[in-house]
């Protein structure tokens, strides 16, 4: 092949800005990039992938349906040898891939075929998974389902919020993606076909699926505040007519109460959450009504008695 391999990449996020990264590091000519517009009414905390652009001279576009058939057209036009997706949140459709001369990827944020589908990340988290990771895959119709090129496991502690794990999971798909790379420009990457009924497909999640049940395990309870802990919305109930928003939590290993209503009780200027099967949760950062305050005063706001949760 003369001079470098192109690509059109389609990215958002900080898997997008680091991946991008990397296709640049190693001398892709990247025609264009394809990103989204930042959502007002999204918390945007993340990095931008238009301003890694920008920096780099590149072209990008922010369709509404990256699908449209005159973006397929523009991209067709530049007859690129690679498409690869970053975290982009739109499914590329068959004739989008077929644009690519040489092959479409796309970086999922988990150790495919294991979690497929939306918020790969917060969907481990909350299943109370110990690992997670990043799988490059070839991009076919059926959403994560092409052949898988690399994957990078990553460690999910007790306490890891789905931010943490992000962060983790930004680095397994840079690393992931390093390390595949030159196998795939020169054309030998190996492609390992992808058994899909090992894994499940996830949909996405809202803001009210943070709502908890005190009446489940302290286990469940403790992963569901992990799992949409800031900069993701939070997990919530409503305590003596009172908003409470919970953001941080901590697991509490050999303590239970069994045959013991849910309730929060303070315990050495600790706020803790009695749950479903007798277990603790203690509770370390916390909003009541949209204002922060310290967890050990949370009883002393609602009444000054243990609360029951049921």
């Amino acid at each position: 092949m003369n001079g470098p391999a192109r690509a059109v990449v389609f990215a958002y996020h900080n898997v997008g800005v680091r991946c991008l990264s990397v296709l640049l590091s190693h001398g892709v000519d990247v025609a264009l990039v394809v990103t989204h517009e930042d959502n007002p009414a999204e918390t945007i905390w993340f990095e931008s992938v238009a301003a890694l652009a920008r920096l780099h001279g590149i072209e990008t576009t922010t369709p509404t349906d990256a699908n449209d058939p005159s973006i397929v057209a523009k991209i067709a036009a530049l007859t690129p040898d690679f498409l690869f997706s970053f975290y982009y949140r739109q499914m590329l459709k068959p004739p989008l891939l077929a644009t690519a001369q040489r092959g479409a990827y796309n970086m999922h944020g988990s150790l495919l075929p294991k979690y497929r589908g939306r918020v790969p990340v917060n969907w481990a988290v909350l299943k109370g998974e110990s690992e997670t990771g990043a799988t490059l895959h070839a991009m076919v119709e059926k959403p994560d389902a092409g052949a898988i090129v690399a994957q990078q496991a990553v460690p999910i502690l007790g306490n890891d919020t789905a931010f943490d794990v992000f962060n983790k999971v930004t680095v397994a798909a840079e690393m992931t993606l390093a390390r595949a790379l030159p196998a795939l420009l020169a054309g030998t990457a190996e492609h390992s076909p992808m058994d899909v009924t090992r894994g499940s497909y996830f949909g996405g999640r809202k803001a009210e699926d943070g709502r908890i049940d005190w009446t489940l395990p302290a286990t469940e309870i403790h992963s569901l505040i992990r799992a949409v802990a800031p900069p993701y919305p939070g997990a919530f109930c409503t305590v003596a007519g009172r908003h409470l928003r919970v953001l941080h939590s901590l697991g509490v290993a050999g303590k239970k109460v069994v045959n013991s209503s849910p309730m929060l009780f303070v315990e050495e200027d600790c706020l803790f959450a009695r749950c479903g099967d007798g277990g603790l949760v203690r509770i370390t950062a916390l909003e009541l009504d949209g204002e922060a305050i310290e967890p050990a005063t949370l009883l002393a706001r609602i009444g000054g008695k243990p609360i029951c949760l049921t």
